[in-house]
């Protein structure tokens, strides 16, 4: 089904004086997002933030619901956290690790997590071992299953890395992992809000995402999804009397569900928007979605590869909507910096976020352009015209 583009771009009051194109940063938020965050603190100002929290409580309440539809999961097992680190490391520090247990990760995997990584082999002995990429930059699936042993406690990828324009094959990585019995740790930071997410499909037992990039909703929110056979065997790495009661003097119970890995305060103003963006973006439906930011990210990688100059760093069989390039003998902050003043605005990725594919590659800074659904063709085509005014 076609979109409706003008009305998706009236919706976006920045559209009219600015090229977006860096959603894999932070998206634009829809003017309906932006309502339900104001009306949620005008309500707090008016009668305190208590009893707004009280008297909105089946929305806030039904956030929980949108999300799981969002992914195909249960609403017991969603918990709403304030943003995708945090859900990561609740459920990566929730999971007990050994002397010689090794987690198996893939070469594009981000930073934050990666660094997780180190921490815990430093603390309890863990082996990080790196699946190596295939010809085409994604995880080598076959190399994967040789790496196998009785030893793998844990499987835990980036599906769209934060550049270079990859998707992991994130759904064959599951039938690998279900397979031999081992937890499967998915971070879908830059999927969520771009293409379709479907837990059962995905095999993953664990997956984290943030709701200011394609999902288009508040900085300060992200969720956690944790299939629900494993849930229980997970003891947060830290707790409240939100996540656990307080049943005797001696001993607590935690939560049955989801919500033991998050805590009593929220930012409640946050969680309304979050719902509304969620709402729109399966108003729009995720498959359309996708079609258009495969479209427009398309013709902006073609588009880049006619200069001369300009090489494209992206990655994999089937590209995300992150494109990745840099232009000889100019810096990507320089080219961020041109763009600004023509009314474009992009990003940069500097190696340090995903190091390992970065000393790989020799890859510097990159240039980051990221187009989403509610981008026009001409908003792509104005910054293939400003790279190669820059390329001459």
């Amino acid at each position: 089904m076609a979109l409706d583009l003008a009305r998706i771009r009236s919706d976006v009051p920045a559209a009219e004086h600015r090229a977006y194109l860096h959603n894999a940063g932070a998206g634009l938020m829809p003017r309906q997002v932006v309502a339900a965050m104001k009306a949620h603190l005008d309500l707090e100002a008016e009668i305190g933030g208590y009893a707004a929290a009280d008297r909105e409580a089946a929305r806030l309440d039904g956030v929980y619901g949108a999300v799981a539809r969002l992914i195909n999961a249960a609403p017991d097992e969603i918990a709403l956290m304030e943003n995708a680190t945090v859900a990561w490391q609740m459920a990566f520090y929730g999971l007990a690790f050994g002397p010689g247990d090794r987690i198996l990760t893939c070469e594009a995997e981000y930073g934050a997590n990666y660094v997780a990584y180190l921490q815990m082999a430093r603390r309890t002995g863990l082996v990080i071992d790196v699946v190596p990429s295939d010809e085409t930059g994604e995880i080598d699936l076959a190399a994967l299953e040789r790496m196998i042993d009785g030893r793998v406690k844990l499987i835990s990828i980036t599906w769209v890395p934060t550049n270079g324009g990859l998707a992991n094959p994130a759904a064959a990585v599951g039938r690998i992992a279900r397979a031999h019995g081992i937890p499967y740790l998915l971070d879908a930071c830059q999927a969520v809000g771009q293409m379709p997410v479907d837990v059962e499909a995905l095999g993953c037992d664990m997956l984290s995402a943030t709701g200011r990039k394609f999902l288009r909703g508040p900085r300060g929110t992200g969720f956690l999804y944790v299939r629900r056979d494993l849930l229980r065997t997970i003891e947060p790495p830290m707790i409240d009397h939100f996540s656990a009661v307080w049943v005797a003097r001696d001993r607590y119970e935690l939560r049955d569900d989801a919500r033991r890995f998050e805590t009593w305060e929220n930012a409640y103003a946050n969680r309304a928007g979050l719902g509304v963006a969620v709402d729109y973006a399966l108003d729009i439906g995720l498959a359309a979605i996708e079609a258009r930011c495969r479209l427009l990210s398309g013709r902006l990688r073609e588009g880049l590869r006619t200069l001369s100059g300009v090489t494209v760093r992206d990655l994999g069989r089937t590209p995300s909507a992150i494109v990745s390039f840099t232009l000889a003998g100019m810096e990507a902050s320089a080219v961020v910096a041109a763009a600004d003043r023509a009314g474009i605005t992009i990003g940069a990725s500097n190696p340090s976020s995903t190091r390992l594919d970065a000393e790989a590659r020799h890859l510097p800074p990159l240039v980051r352009a990221s187009p989403h659904y509610y981008n026009t063709e001409d908003e792509v085509d104005r910054l293939v015209a400003l790279v190669a005014g820059l390329a001459r």
